[in-house]
């Protein structure tokens, strides 16, 4: 799907602080694809990457990162010194910050994901689109440009099947391996509050496709269930999941108080 380009200045800024990764190449075990509808491997989803595909940018992924961050800057009034996908996060601890509540977050990401589409084109996707085949096409279609247009900001990722809530399979799934993007945010409420609940909402109301996110927080995989209904707030799991052992806000409260790991800490921004 086409994006409509960002601001030259805030684009020209960001771009010369990820062009010098824009060199290295995508390495990967040579019998894997990219896309595939099979359930991902055990040893793909371990922690350790064992076995598992290490993905490099390119110059596109160069360009996409730093389209996506002069969005979120314009969203949020400010931008990080730091280069690359490190300010890119920076950025995003920012909008957590500037936030009042996870909602007034959670609404902030959805406005920056809109930027990154032309508006007749959701309109029209959501319109003519959506509708076939009770969303099944839609589903399938944007499981497969989620997996080749962001590993960028989530590392390596494929379509797997998914149970829909009929009972039938359908490739409309994403696995994403390892996601770089929690992993590098070191935060559950970055996760839940800038990236699983507003995508979920993105895709629903601006697209007309249902989408729930399941990120395990044990070993920074997750998977994308497109046309599947999410759980209500009070019954998703991710929600009610305490504070990543890497969060470094979680061992400050565990030193402060008496526990001795972050076990049980539940994340105060979610």
């Amino acid at each position: 799907m086409a994006m409509a380009p960002p601001s030259p200045p805030c684009l020209l800024r960001a771009l010369p602080l990820v062009a010098s990764s824009s060199s290295r190449r995508l390495r990967r075990r040579p019998t894997t694809s990219l896309l595939r509808c099979s359930s991902p491997s055990a040893d793909a989803a371990s922690p350790s990457g064992e076995g598992g595909r290490e993905y490099e940018p390119s110059f596109a992924d160069d360009f996409l990162l730093a389209f996506f961050r002069a969005k979120m800057v314009e969203e949020v009034g400010w931008d990080s010194e730091k280069p690359g996908y490190n300010g890119l996060i920076e950025v995003a601890n920012r909008l957590m910050v500037k936030g009042k509540s996870a909602l007034e977050t959670e609404q902030s990401a959805v406005r920056v994901l809109r930027s990154l589409f032309p508006p007749l084109l959701l309109v029209l996707f959501k319109a003519l689109l959506a509708p076939i085949a009770n969303g099944q096409l839609a589903s399938m279609m944007v499981a497969r440009a989620t997996a080749l247009s962001c590993q960028w900001l989530m590392g390596p990722c494929s379509v797997n099947s998914v149970t829909l809530s009929n009972g039938k399979s359908l490739s409309s799934g994403v696995f994403v391996e390892k996601c770089k993007y929690l992993e590098e945010s070191k935060c559950l409420g970055v996760c839940i509050n800038t990236c699983k609940l507003p995508t979920q909402t993105f895709f629903k109301d601006y697209m007309g496709v249902d989408l729930y996110m399941e990120p395990n927080f044990e070993d920074y995989s997750c998977q994308f269930n497109f046309g599947v209904s999410p759980p209500p707030l009070d019954t998703d799991k991710a929600l009610k999941e305490p504070c990543l052992d890497i969060c470094t806000n979680a061992r400050r409260r565990k030193e402060i108080g008496t526990g001795s790991s972050t076990d049980g800490l539940q994340c105060p921004q979610v």
